[in-house]
């Protein structure tokens, strides 16, 4: 069954979720994941995608959009899904296609609103017998 890793960013902004997002990426990708990440909308995707490129000066992760054929891909659109099995999830709700996948990451936010809608997704995944696990991560 698809495990579900939730990341609580014990305290930041935007930024620093962001940033945490990419050494999660990171690491998915240096344990040689195939990993897909769902942002949501067209202007998160190409802002995970600048962030990708240049939030370490020592990685690189070589990241494309949905159909590039990179290890690591950012789509906008949840019908884009393609195969690998890692998911990062950025989007408000739980993809559809969840249970194809190994594992989930989701964040827990870092803001009441963001937060709100991850305990939502909290909620989902709980009520459908996911495993689950909490990271806390420091900024």
């Amino acid at each position: 069954m698809t495990r579900v890793d939730f990341y609580v960013l014990e305290h930041g902004d935007g930024h620093a979720h962001d940033r945490m997002i990419c050494r999660v990426v990171e690491k998915a990708f240096l344990l040689g994941h195939a990993v897909f990440v769902e942002c949501g909308d067209e202007q998160r995707a190409r802002s995970i995608d600048d962030l990708l490129w240049r939030f370490s000066d020592t990685s690189f992760i070589p990241h494309g959009f949905a159909g590039d054929g990179a290890p690591v891909t950012l789509s906008y659109q949840a019908e884009q899904i393609e195969q690998c099995d890692v998911l990062v999830n950025l989007n408000a709700a739980v993809p559809k296609a969840v249970s194809q996948f190994e594992r989930v990451v989701e964040s827990a936010g870092y803001d009441t609103q963001s937060r709100a809608v991850a305990r939502e997704r909290y909620r989902y995944y709980q009520e459908r017998g996911f495993p689950l696990k909490t990271h806390k991560i420091r900024p």
